[in-house]
């Protein structure tokens, strides 16, 4: 098979890029590893809702995330904040006088971020699209890029002029064999590059009836004890149902061996921060990205510290002379980490693919 250009993952910045290619006319094939499209943007739907168990927001100043949730046609909220924070100590006692809502201004889209996915998707031609297919090594010929994939009716091979890895860094040096091999520092550039959540899990616990804002509670909470360690209000733009989330203080290794027990700590949690009615959710899910393993590697199993100094690595911006682009958020520049990021790598793998474009028809 070949393609001009073959994007590999399917995530907000492939699923991004591959619109751009196809609004100018550029051949592709994306390939996403993963058995749905949407990477670390994941919807779960209940009772009629959407529900977010990866990112939920975006801020004023992203203008790229504006630009593509008004293209679509999706409606914008701001996450609610009204009422008090509640807050737990390490032996559990709990305060409900500690300010106001800290995410007041955050937006969200109506339908979860699962409707960029859905939106970006409707645009694409299915033939265009592969699931459950993997990458496991790339070859530069000299003349074009060889591509080997396996996926369930076997191993492929694609040729094509440019391969754009719009998955994390840490993926590509531990999943992709690469001939002629990668430079070493280049390989070891990739792993000290951490993928933005990584090592998270969220609790998702929906009810039929907003308890907490009845209280004259925002949803917002802290806690020192867990297993949640920070809680938001996850229901949507109108009616029920409602729902909370919280991401989980417990080390990943921990998470992985007993999930059943943190899922009934999380539900006593709920009821010793928000009160007894929280005791029966409709709905109560941990989602841990850390098991992930096209999204984590073992290097990832514990959180950075803080939020990593992003963007591309000169050490990663030539590669084969520019016919091998990274493009997941963590090489984003200005917004590394967060969704505008992915939208930031696109747009400028797009501009590389372009160029080189524009460039082979000259030299034809």
């Amino acid at each position: 098979m070949q393609t001009d250009v073959l994007v590999v993952g399917g995530g907000l910045s492939g699923l991004s890029l591959a619109h751009h290619l196809a609004q100018t006319g550029t051949d592709f094939l994306l390939v996403e590893a993963q058995d749905r499209l949407g990477g670390r943007i994941l919807t779960q739907e209940t009772g009629g809702a959407a529900f977010d168990l990866g990112p939920a927001w975006f801020w004023p100043g992203q203008l790229r995330m504006a630009q593509l949730v008004r293209r679509l046609g999706l409606e914008v909220f701001e996450q609610y904040s009204t009422g008090a924070i509640v807050f737990q100590d390490p032996l559990g006692h709990v305060q409900r006088d500690r300010g106001y809502s800290s995410m007041m201004g955050s937006l969200r889209v109506a339908g979860g971020m699962g409707a960029l996915i859905s939106g970006l998707q409707s645009g694409l031609a299915p033939s265009r699209l592969r699931l459950k297919t993997k990458v496991t090594s790339i070859e530069d010929t000299g003349n074009s890029i060889c591509a080997k994939l396996e996926s369930d009716a076997g191993v492929q091979t694609v040729t094509t002029r440019h391969v754009v890895l719009a998955v994390p860094p840490r993926i590509i040096a531990d999943t992709i064999t690469f001939t002629p091999e990668l430079p070493q520092i280049a390989m070891r550039s990739m792993t000290q590059i951490p993928t933005w959540m990584a090592a998270q899990a969220k609790i998702v616990a929906i009810y039929d009836h907003p308890h907490w804002r009845n209280a004259g509670l925002s949803g917002d909470a802290t806690s020192q004890k867990g297993p949640m360690v920070e809680l938001h209000d996850a229901s949507p733009a109108y009616g029920g149902p409602y729902a909370l989330f919280g991401f989980v203080g417990y080390p990943a290794a921990m998470r992985a061996e007993h999930p059943d027990e943190i899922l009934d700590l999380a539900r006593q949690q709920l009821v010793a921060m928000f009160g007894p009615e929280m005791a029966n959710p409709i709905f109560l899910h941990m989602q841990d990205w850390a098991l992930n393993p096209a999204i984590a590697t073992a290097a990832d199993q514990v959180s950075p510290r803080s939020h990593p100094n992003y963007g591309l690595p000169s050490l990663l911006s030539n590669l084969w002379s520019g016919t091998l682009t990274l493009a997941s958020t963590e090489v984003a520049q200005a917004f590394g980490g967060y969704m505008e990021g992915a939208l930031e790598a696109a747009e400028a793998a797009g501009r590389r693919v372009q160029i080189r474009k524009a460039a082979s028809i000259r030299r034809l």
